[in-house]
């Protein structure tokens, strides 16, 4: 028989970089789960992928024991990687930060798809360019 699900936690963790601290300890001693366990698990399965803000999704179960999905880098952190950026525009109609070529952006549509609700890349793109546009990017 399965373990029964009792609570599913959402949070963005800095790969290979998780501790213990706020905001990320709180969330998971609420939910009762082994902080320090977590941390190390985490910590050795994102090991390729530190310093991105990588979103994961935390099945705990009855018996206090969990499991974790890492889902792909957010979607602005690609962008703004792709462009070595800090960060968006304050203001993105008016300011742009920069602009994404359509290959950079399949580039990152790719590596995305998996958490996308799109069927193709080319509707990935769309969806990406969005986020680009609300960023102030601009897509050539």
């Amino acid at each position: 028989m399965a373990k029964k699900i009792v609570r599913k936690l959402k949070v963005s963790v800095m790969g290979g970089a998780a501790t213990p601290a706020p905001p990320l300890g709180p969330a998971l001693g609420q939910a009762k789960v082994n902080i320090g366990e977590f941390v190390t698990r985490f910590n050795a399965a994102t090991q390729a992928k530190k310093g991105q803000v990588l979103p994961v999704v935390i099945n705990v179960y009855e018996d206090k024991s969990f499991d974790f999905r890492v889902k792909a880098p957010t979607a602005t952190s690609l962008i703004l990687k792709a462009l070595g950026k800090e960060k968006g525009s304050g203001k993105p109609n008016l300011s742009k930060v920069g602009a994404l070529t359509k290959v950079e952006l399949r580039k990152i549509a790719e590596t995305k798809m998996g958490d996308l609700n799109a069927n193709t890349p080319e509707q990935a793109m769309n969806i990406l360019a969005g986020s680009a546009r609300s960023m102030g990017v601009d897509v050539k």
